[in-house]
């Protein structure tokens, strides 16, 4: 199995593999938005592969967790395939779609 690795901050208690929901939560409570921003920095693509995706994903948050300046975030790996970061892509594709119909 392969090991995928996830954006998460260093006072959410939850799993993001195994508790994504209530680390969603938690993260979206604390005003964080870790699912947007690390969308806003991977430049994951439908033209890549599932693996170079994973490759992109890992890519941004090693970027992020370099530049920031507060320290709260960290990388967290499970041995699952991309479980984690891919929902929050699939979460904020979905946000999307419905914040564009709302201002069509």
């Amino acid at each position: 199995m392969a090991q995928s690795c996830a954006l998460t901050t260093t006072d959410n208690p939850y799993d993001p593999f195994t508790q994504y929901d209530a680390w969603y939560r938690f993260d979206e409570g604390k005003g964080y938005h870790s699912c947007a921003y690390l969308a806003r920095i991977a430049r994951t693509s439908d033209q890549l592969s599932d693996a170079e995706n994973e490759q992109e994903l890992e890519r941004a948050i090693d970027d992020i967790i370099k530049y920031d300046p507060l320290g709260i975030y960290k990388k967290v790996k499970a041995d699952t395939k991309g479980f984690a970061s891919r929902e929050c892509i699939k979460v904020l594709a979905v946000s999307f779609t419905q914040i564009g119909r709302f201002y069509l």
